[in-house]
């Protein structure tokens, strides 16, 4: 005789939830208020099992994504509900829609695999072919989110926010495209909610702040910040995490004229940092270092018209920035040009700036970019001097003007 094999309809969706043994479902259900012993998952899966109460049964379904039945319960039927799609002629009823069959736990793992691809492929890969790679992976996994269920809906949803997360981070810093990132961040945030993910969901906070912050928006900027700082105290979060943070204040302040507080923001970062602690970075967080930090204070610095501490530090930034950070490289070029112009050496700041669009011809950065132009505004006194028209000339070269309009 062949064993029998029980409720294999329950097992199943509970190995797809991520939830590997009977033990680990009981927990979960426990955690959620309704106490189900070791015993009583094991009744579930027995070959006739038992209808639970019906909170339980709610709690089932929302852990496991499915319905009762689903799950190899047997539930009394209940009187049909005729629905007004159903009361429709067959072609009225809009295009036919296939059911997700339940994922595997293994689902998540693969998704975020891919995200991690396109988080090292930033660095590198052309954005306008590297976005809608991103933003098409972060479809799928929204649309997975149907077909799963507890800890793999976890998993997911937490890959999924990173993906949208990156998405919304070309679209501000490599498109300047600030309302388009806006709403494709919201949708990071989203989906860091459904992961429960507090930290995730300071990290898109923080970068929300950057869309009033850049425009000048002290208020909304502050608030957004005020935002992102209350969801890192529940995360536990790093010291690089909590620098980063002063450092994206820095930077809104900054852009709304008060440089005098993104000074001190950005001092309170470096002691952060100097002082260390316990919580790891995420590896999802490979945009912020100590170096990127002392790229935040030269922009600041530069612009509160400290010029030879700006020039200090940012050259000492040029030293230390790791060869494949070229995105960054052409932001510091950039702040070094606008130092020079208004030290009153065209010729060194058309030379900085030069050296940036050489590299923006291999690595596009919009904020790079307008880096480079922010110099070139300040060189108008010297505009007809050989270096600056030079500097024109690759500037508004026929290459640079239509990359620019294409991308």
């Amino acid at each position: 005789m062949s064993r029998p094999t029980g409720n294999a309809r329950l097992r199943a969706a509970r190995i797809a939830a991520g939830y590997p043994s009977q033990q680990a479902l009981a927990d979960a259900l426990t955690a959620r208020g309704v106490p189900v012993g070791l015993r009583q998952v094991r009744r579930w899966e027995s070959d006739a099992p038992p209808l639970p109460q019906p909170d339980i049964r709610q709690a089932l379904v929302e852990l496991l994504g499915r319905d009762p039945h689903e799950l190899g319960f047997s539930v009394p039927a209940e009187p049909v509900r005729r629905t007004v799609a159903s009361a429709l002629p067959p072609a009225d009823r809009g295009p036919l829609r296939t059911p997700s069959p339940l994922q595997p736990a293994s689902a998540a793992a693969d998704f975020l695999a891919v995200t991690r691809a396109h988080r090292r492929l930033y660095w590198t890969v052309a954005p306008a072919t590297l976005h809608p790679a991103v933003s098409a992976h972060a479809t799928l996994g929204g649309q997975l989110m149907d077909a799963t269920a507890g800890l793999t809906r976890q998993g997911l949803a937490t890959a999924l926010a990173e993906s949208w997360l990156l998405a919304g981070r070309v679209e501000f810093f490599d498109l300047r495209e600030p309302s388009r990132a806006g709403d494709t961040w919201v949708r990071a945030l989203q989906a860091a909610g459904e992961a429960d993910d507090a930290l995730f969901g300071a990290a898109v906070l923080a970068h929300m702040a950057f869309i009033p912050g850049w425009a000048g928006q002290h208020a909304a900027a502050a608030e957004r910040m005020v935002a992102a700082r209350t969801y890192a105290r529940r995360g536990p979060a790093s010291p690089e995490f909590l620098a980063w943070l002063d450092a994206v204040e820095a930077e809104c302040e900054t852009r709304c004229g008060n440089t005098r507080a993104a000074l001190n923001l950005i001092a309170r970062g470096e002691a952060v940092l100097a002082a260390g602690g316990d919580h790891m970075t995420p590896d999802w967080m490979d945009w912020f270092s100590p170096v990127r930090l002392a790229a935040f204070k030269g922009n600041t610095q530069l612009i509160a018209g400290h010029l030879p501490q700006a020039r200090e530090t940012l050259l000492r930034v040029l030293e230390e920035l790791p060869e494949d950070e070229d995105k960054q490289r052409t932001v510091v070029l950039g702040d070094l040009a606008a130092v020079e112009a208004a030290a009153g050496r065209p010729e060194e700041a058309a030379a900085y700036a030069v050296s940036a669009l050489l590299l923006l011809e291999r690595h596009w950065y919009a904020t790079g970019l307008e880096r480079v132009r922010d110099a070139r505004r300040a060189l108008t006194p010297w505009q007809h001097e050989q270096c600056v028209r030079d500097l024109d000339d690759r500037l508004y070269g026929w290459g640079a003007v239509v990359s620019a309009l294409a991308r």
